[in-house]
């Protein structure tokens, strides 16, 4: 009976040790568990559970989006699952984040709760134009898998938004985004004007990799001669405005 009792006290010990060492488990080894390849953290502070790291980067595409700053709390039982489940916040001047994340493997993700802001500006390592405003992303959840979104819904709104011209900036206006894909159907958005004196009305369609694009561009009187002339180049006069229409495969 001494032996046994001796065994179920050095159990617990060990147990309470061990629950002591997780508890105080420094914030570096959440680098260990998220995938390398997607994401890159470094000036870590903290526990593994609660902790904030000075440089966060994330795949986006063929780059890597800078996130500055972040803080976060793990949830424990998440580990068990082999899903952690991480509540995100970051900060890099004006660009913010905060969102519920939770990891179900290399290249998929699952964002519930996500609230953004983004300058625009930071969209010309994507794509061959300059912008400026600001992008304010609300999503109620989104799930991702190999880059590309499976199922969500929400809304992307564009702010005082501009065209930086090699001559100046062209304003544009204020713009909405509504999206929502069901699980295995399509991305649909919908694109409408706030406010400005660019009006822009249409959608587009995601699935797997192939996307379509229907968008008409208009104005009040008469299009900037700058915008007509970049315009002309996507897109076919329609009427005093022009009508943007594409359909391709993401690269």
């Amino acid at each position: 009976m001494m032996t046994r009792s001796r065994i179920v006290k050095g159990l617990a010990l060990l147990l309470v040790l061990l629950v002591c060492l997780l508890s105080t488990a420094p914030a570096r080894l959440l680098g260990l568990l998220l995938p390398a390849d997607q994401v890159i953290m470094q000036g870590f502070k903290g526990t593994i559970w609660r902790g904030s790291a000075g440089r966060c980067l994330v795949q986006a595409g063929s780059g890597y989006l800078h996130l500055g700053a972040v803080s976060w709390e793990l949830q424990p039982l998440s580990l068990l699952l082999f899903a952690p489940r991480i509540t995100l916040d970051s900060r890099w001047g004006t660009q913010t984040l905060a969102t519920e994340l939770v990891v179900r493997g290399a290249g998929a993700f699952d964002l519930r709760d996500l609230a953004a802001n983004i300058p625009a500006d930071l969209l010309r390592q994507y794509f061959p134009v300059t912008l400026s405003g600001l992008l304010s992303l609300q999503l109620e959840q989104l799930q991702l898998r190999g880059g590309l979104p499976e199922q969500g819904s929400g809304r992307l709104v564009w702010q005082q938004g501009a065209w930086l011209s090699p001559t100046g900036p062209v304003p544009l206006g204020s713009y909405a985004l509504d999206f929502s894909q069901a699980p295995g159907a399509e991305l649909v958005a919908q694109v409408m004007t706030l406010a400005g004196p660019v009006t822009a009305e249409g959608g587009l369609r995601l699935l797997d990799r192939r996307y379509a694009i229907d968008i008409s561009v208009q104005a009040e009187g008469s299009l900037d001669t700058r915008l007509q002339q970049a315009l002309s180049l996507v897109a076919r006069p329609l009427g005093d405005g022009y009508r943007i229409k594409l359909e391709g495969e993401l690269q």
